[in-house]
């Protein structure tokens, strides 16, 4: 019997795919717990239209993900450091106070786990900060380390 799949299913297959099984393993494990649905004509259609828009949104947020990633990338934001004789900082600049500095000075909410520092920053300083936006969009968010 042919199966499309509503859930993922450990050792079957994904959400979305058609899986051929036997009779009995649909008729007693994957319909009553609604982990599957019969592959007939009218649920193949429901699959079809399902898969178009899920493209659709795909493509949406790509579209709004390259927006953002233009934006961002026209943007400065300045952190402000404490620092002691000779320039020394004391501390590091973290992905939440830049995120937090992004919001108060362009309005930007950016997410701080998005963030990709290599390493923290521990110098005054211009930094280029990668922004993960979408898994095919990077910003680089400039950052101004100043002491205080």
């Amino acid at each position: 019997m042919k199966i499309i799949l509503l859930q993922d299913v450990k050792a079957l297959g994904k959400k979305g795919q058609i899986v051929e099984v036997s009779d009995g393993y649909a008729r007693n494990a994957i319909l009553p717990k609604k982990l599957g649905v019969e592959a007939t004509n009218k649920n193949l259609n429901d699959l079809k239209l399902q898969n178009q828009h899920a493209d659709k949104v795909a493509a949406e947020n790509l579209a709004g993900a390259r927006e953002l990633a233009k934006t961002i990338e026209t943007k400065k934001v300045v952190v402000k450091i404490k620092t002691g004789e000779g320039g020394k900082v004391f501390g590091s600049v973290s992905t939440k106070e830049i995120a937090e500095a992004a919001k108060e000075q362009t309005g930007l909410e950016l997410d701080k786990k998005k963030m990709q520092l290599p390493e923290a920053i521990k110098t005054l300083g211009t930094y280029e900060v990668p922004v993960k936006l979408h898994p095919q969009v990077t910003a680089k968010l400039s950052v101004q380390v100043v002491g205080e």
